[in-house]
């Protein structure tokens, strides 16, 4: 039987000074995928990692490794910390109550912003990743193909991503507090992923005089430039850049920020003090925080975004309550499934063991009966195989009942193994 759990920290549970701590980029995820199947061989793992949360999803056998304050301390190796830096803002949730969480995180119903389907690619991403790397195996595979299938229903049966309120929309509404035009201002982007795309999209329709787009891989730069009908530049100029630009917009790859104070101070010299807006939407962060302080300087980054977008959600309670309805539904679908499927082995080594031991008792009775005839042999063995099929009945059909599966499934199940002996006939012993 597996058991399965997750353990991670999203943007209700931590800050954003402890959520960049524990943030990992694709190479970090790779390298922490490997380091699991290393340490832990016999469990299956999945990480997701978005700007607003870290989450590790586990499958393993019930008395298998690892526990919850393994996992805790794996994590802290794996970004070089110490677990307390971040482990008092770690939700633990398992079974049931785990796949309820997944469903509702790929569904965007877990997210900062209600709706998005960003979060749809990450899930999927994350997921791919750990199929390659060989961590998904016959507990994972299944459960993030349905919160796939999950998300997409949610999307098409309800009104949960019709007119939302993002971070992009929100920062422009931002933006629109501290300029009055924005026909001779110039837009810069540092990074060319796709969170950036999205603000753009916004920012874009602000009627800019200028758009320059700031990348370390200038092809990336160059695509994003044609698809925006702007400028695109190398990371080596950085500085300059920011000396013209009135809006940045920051969200590379990168694990240390990229534009300190001191760097700041000097930019902010040849601006003249001119006025400058950012908004750095990386995890972990590209500006430090200290720049913020800097007069004329208004930094805004996830979290400050985040208070404007959640105090939006309850504008959405009939959306929301009609995916929670879906969600709690294919929950219950998904665990009444899973546990049908832990019982089918159980069962058919219930009846192989029976039949055998029947078999062979059958056998001994037609070697004392001496001569008999194959009518009369046929009719035995007829008769030896309805009294196990009988006896077996009501047993495996409280097995195979969907309401046991929701919750005393697993204690039938060890019940059976225990009573049966199949432990001992899995483990190739027999009895005498």
């Amino acid at each position: 039987m597996h058991r399965l759990f997750l353990l991670g920290l999203n943007h209700a549970s931590a800050p954003l000074e402890v959520r960049e701590k524990l943030a990992f980029n694709a190479a970090g995820s790779t390298a922490a995928l490997d380091a699991l199947r290393q340490e832990f061989p016999a469990c299956e793992g999945v990480l997701l990692c978005t700007c607003n949360r870290t989450e590790i999803y586990i499958a393993r056998a019930e008395k298998d490794r690892p526990g919850k304050e393994e996992l805790i301390e794996f994590l802290a190796r794996q970004r070089g910390l110490s677990a307390d830096a971040f482990a008092s803002h770690l939700y633990l949730k398992a079974e049931r109550e785990a796949v309820s969480h997944l469903f509702s995180v790929t569904s965007s119903l877990d997210s900062m912003v209600l709706g998005e389907t960003q979060i749809l690619g990450q899930v999927r991403q994350a997921y791919e990743s750990a199929r390659a790397q060989g961590t998904a195996g016959p507990m994972l595979h299944p459960l993030f193909q349905r919160a796939l299938s999950v998300a997409k229903k949610v999307m098409s049966e309800t009104k949960l991503a019709e007119g939302r309120v993002s971070v992009a929309s929100v920062a422009v509404e931002y933006a629109k507090q501290i300029f009055d035009k924005f026909s001779d201002k110039t837009v810069l982007s540092i990074g060319a992923g796709k969170m950036s795309a999205i603000v753009l999209e916004h920012l874009k329709a602000l009627g800019s005089k200028r758009l320059v787009i700031c990348n370390r891989d200038l092809e990336k730069a160059k695509a994003l430039a044609a698809r925006f009908g702007s400028e695109a530049v190398g990371i080596d100029g950085l500085a300059d850049h920011l000396a013209k630009a009135d809006i940045v917009v920051t969200a590379t790859g990168s694990t240390q920020p990229i534009i300190t104070r001191a760097m700041f101070e000097k930019v902010m010299r040849r601006r003249k003090r001119r006025p400058v807006f950012i908004i750095d939407i990386a995890m972990p962060r590209d500006v430090a925080a200290d720049v913020g302080e800097l007069d004329n300087v208004y930094l805004y980054n996830l979290d400050d975004l985040q208070q404007v977008v959640m105090a939006t959600r309850d504008q959405r309670g009939g959306a929301v309550e009609a995916a929670n309805l879906i969600i709690a539904e294919q929950v219950g679908e998904f665990i009444v499934w899973h546990r049908m499927r832990e019982a089918g082995p159980i069962i058919d080594q219930l009846f192989r063991r029976a039949h055998a031991m029947a078999q062979e008792e059958l056998e001994r009775t037609l070697w004392k009966l001496g001569s008999t005839t194959d009518a009369q042999r046929q009719q035995l063995e007829d008769l030896t195989r309805r009294i196990v099929n009988k006896l077996l009945h009501d047993p495996v059909s409280v097995l195979r009942d969907p309401e046991a599966a929701h919750g005393s499934g697993g204690q039938y199940r060890h019940a059976v193994t225990k009573l049966f002996k199949l432990d001992d006939e899995a483990d190739g012993s027999t009895d005498a």
